[in-house]
């Protein structure tokens, strides 16, 4: 018989163990992580703390390498980009020119002393509480196991129970993770050791990386707590015998203290951690976490009609969601997004990377890190549409931090002002190119990670946010001031060097060449001056500044100068074949269906599309998008989904979603990055399933801009606008049946519902009136709620 009796929008369980890692369950406090593999005979948790890297403090800057960018300027605007490629190689590249990479801290192995073959089976994961369990049946005796990761006492937890009394026995292996590709195998091995009677250690230090020394000292401890039974250490296993029940604490530290300083006592955390944990009940612990976690996720419910599919495995119903409607696998999307951003990203936790916290490769795809180019940002793409504004403090201590190193790279290899950052960073905040002039010449990566600063404005209205934001904002303004330089034709200012991120434009490659940097060979260089991102991004950057400047009455000599170099940026270009350019130049892609397409950056997550809003310019977007077809990676097509909701076009951002649920997503929702699993795909799709449903990028809050025909009806409760509006509405048959406004800062409402709307406050009627395109703009009171009912 079919089980319904859990909410298939909050809820998601597979029928058997997972085979390999990305089909684990993930749990995670934002600093702790662990993946749920859920075995029968033998229980593997894989678990990550979010400060363990390679190498220690370090930088990146090469000193004098602004000597030579006037040459390199010349070469670019001369047509010589393979030249300009090899000079930028020589002496602006970073050194090291890669970077350091997110390891995977241990793994803890439970032996289960099961004895005949296991029945009813289910591994789940609950969003409601953030609890991962298994359960099965073996001899008749029904055994259960429960993992979290606690926020509030640090610490990953697991809880082991039986139908029958005495019938759980185990042993408990907590191993370190070998970084045979970059360690020093004589020194830098794990150690395991037994901690008295009922614990177990694990210690070591991170790997030396590219010259750079591993300066990061860890340790992993596990404490079990049986009720009846016996608890002791065998070597370095934990053996339980004869349980009614188990409780395993796992904690962990580094010495980690910032990007620049490890003076900190890992064991003496380790001991801290586990005194606090001292004489507390399993439901003690769980209770803390689960009223922590749900301080955060109860904040938004999104509800989406229910289908007989909507109870089956994860793994199908993502399947038959092809063919046979299930609105609220969409939902369940949705909350898996919110679920990951609350289990790797809290205040005072490192932000979530290309894995988020989960990894479980010492050389892994992309060294896990931070990628700018358009990664990290979508990571953050659903934070403050989601409620979940407070959880950005760790992006935006990113770009507080590695401005840092930004500002010297600004000096030495621009000769610039201000700050710049590129394409990657990781733990240690290095800011210079990286990878190569074909990736490196990313100069807009910093000014990209402040858009979010403006983005969170928006959304709070904090004056005293932005005040503290604004320095960061201007030193990347300074810098692009200062970096700008005239095209050939004197008309526009430009980037230069410049790229399209990742992509090899047929125009400026002049065909395969030897990389001097990369020992490869390449297609082509990137190379160019002016990218159709570089621009787009610097018209949202200088407006963001000139519009914080205007709310906080700031005066700076640079405003002036500003408004003119914004107003000189090239703008969108449209090609020969009625598309947009991604370059200055009408070159078209070496790949046709390139999996970056960062020339609509201006339609979203930017500005530009909406500022110089034309029906040519919309169709120019609209034909990229046709062009390169509704396939890709995970973060490809979720980005693609927000863009045709964009556009208005909701069945066709369905069809999107459905194909990455089948094409770039794991077994629990996770999302793919063609062979790896990465974060940005799972986070960018609440954002863009938020865009289906409600946006407010235009000046006003539009209802259900994109509703695909399969979602009728639906309730989406505490979702947020800018503006720092919070938003209860409730559609039927493709309408607006009623909307709840909770104004956070007393703004003026202006909404967008498709068809005309009774605004009233604590009963009482509020005066209104229409502009175009039927939007009902009314002021409002900070704190008040406003009901607009259909008229």
């Amino acid at each position: 018989m079919k089980d319904t009796s859990f909410d298939p929008s909050t809820y998601l369980w597979l029928p058997a163990p997972a085979t390999k890692w990305d089909e684990a369950l993930p749990v995670g406090n934002g600093r702790l992580g662990g993946m749920v593999f859920g075995g029968v005979d033998e229980e593997r948790i894989q678990l990550n703390e979010n400060t363990y890297w390679t190498g220690g403090p370090y930088s990146t800057v090469v000193a004098g390498g602004a000597k030579v960018l006037p040459e390199l300027q010349r070469l670019v605007f001369s047509g010589k980009y393979l030249e300009a490629h090899n000079l930028f190689g020589r002496k602006l590249m970073g050194y090291p020119v890669e970077q350091q990479k997110y390891q995977s801290l241990a793994n803890l192995h439970l032996f289960l002393a099961h004895r005949g073959q296991a029945t009813d089976y289910r591994r789940a994961l609950d969003l409601e509480t953030g609890i991962a369990s298994v359960t099965y049946t073996v001899n008749g005796v029904t055994y259960r196991r429960e993992v979290f990761s606690s926020a509030p006492d640090q610490a990953v937890v697991v809880r082991l129970t039986a139908s029958k009394l005495g019938s759980i026995s185990l042993k408990a292996n907590l191993r370190g993770v070998r970084n045979q590709a970059h360690s020093n195998y004589g020194t830098d091995y794990f150690h395991m050791d037994p901690v008295g009677a009922d614990g177990l250690a694990v210690t070591g230090k991170s790997a030396d990386y590219l010259g750079v020394a591993g300066k990061l000292k860890y340790e992993g401890r596990i404490k079990a707590t049986a009720e009846g039974g016996t608890v002791h250490t065998e070597g370095v296993d934990l053996v339980v015998k004869d349980a009614d029940a188990v409780t395993l604490v796992f904690v962990a530290a580094t010495n980690f203290v910032n990007y620049k300083d490890v003076s900190a006592d890992q064991h003496h955390r380790v001991e801290g951690y586990l005194a606090a944990l001292r004489n507390k009940s399993y439901s003690t612990l769980k209770d803390a976490a689960i009223k922590d976690y749900k301080g955060l996720f109860d904040r938004v419910t999104l509800k989406l009609a229910s289908t007989e599919n909507s109870y089956l495995p994860i793994t199908e119903r993502k399947e038959k969601a092809q063919t046979s409607p299930d609105p609220s696998l969409a939902a369940l999307v949705y909350n898996f997004g919110r679920y990951i951003l609350i289990s790797s990203s809290r205040p005072g936790s490192q932000p979530a990377n290309l894995q988020g916290i989960w990894n479980d490769d010492m050389n892994p795809s992309w060294d896990s890190k931070y990628t700018t180019n358009i990664n990290t940002e979508m990571n953050y793409w659903p934070a403050d549409s989601s409620n979940l504004g407070d959880l950005t403090e760790p992006l935006f201590r990113l770009i507080r931090e590695v401005s840092g190193q930004g500002a010297q790279v600004a000096k030495e290899h621009y000769g610039a002002r201000g700050w710049v950052f590129h394409q990657n960073t990781d733990l240690w905040r290095v800011a210079a190119p990286m990878d190569g002039p074909s990736w490196g010449t990313f100069t807009v990566g910093g000014a990209w990670l402040c858009t979010h600063l403006w983005e969170h404005y928006e959304y709070s209205q904090d004056k005293e946010f932005l005040k503290k934001a604004l320095p960061l904002i201007e030193g990347s303004v300074q810098f692009f001031l200062d970096f700008l330089v005239k095209d050939p034709s004197g008309k526009w200012l430009v980037t230069n060097p410049s790229t399209s991120p990742e992509n090899f434009p047929d125009g400026g490659g002049n065909g395969p060449f030897f990389d001097e940097v990369t020992g490869s060979m390449q297609p082509g260089t990137t190379i160019c001056a002016g990218s159709s991102i570089d621009m787009e991004i610097l018209h949202d950057l200088f407006g963001y500044y000139l519009k914080a400047a205007d709310a906080l009455a700031y005066k700076s000599p640079i405003l002036a100068k500003v408004k003119e170099a914004r107003a000189r940026l090239v703008p969108p270009q449209i090609g020969a074949d009625g598309s947009l350019q991604e370059w200055a130049d009408d070159w078209k892609s070496l790949e046709k269906n390139h999996r970056h397409f960062s020339h609509l950056y201006g339609l979203y997550p930017g500005r530009v599309l909406w500022d110089k809003r034309t029906p040519e310019l919309v169709d120019a977007y609209k034909k990229v998008l046709e062009e390169r077809g509704d396939g890709g990676m995970g973060f490809s097509m979720v980005w693609k989904m927000a863009l045709w909701a964009r556009l208005g076009d909701g069945n066709r951002a369905h069809n999107i979603y459905q194909r990455y649920l089948l094409e770039q997503n794991c077994a629990q929702l996770f999302a793919r990055c063609g062979r790896a699993m990465q974060v940005d795909g799972t986070l960018g799709a609440t954002a863009a399933l938020t865009e289906m449903l409600m946006q407010s990028h235009a000046g006003y809050i539009h209802l259900l801009p994109a509703l695909p025909s399969e979602w009728k009806d639906g309730e989406f409760d505490g979702v947020c606008a800018r503006g720092a509006f919070q938003l209860d509405f409730k559609w039927s048959g493709g309408k607006v049946k009623k909307l709840r406004v909770l104004s956070k800062a007393g703004e003026v409402c202006r909404v967008r519902a498709g068809l005309p709307m009774r605004v009233s406050c604590q009963g009482k009627t509020v005066e209104s009136k229409e502009l175009p395109d039927g939007v009902i703009e009314f002021a409002t009171v900070k704190g008040e709620s406003y009901e607009l009912q259909p008229i």
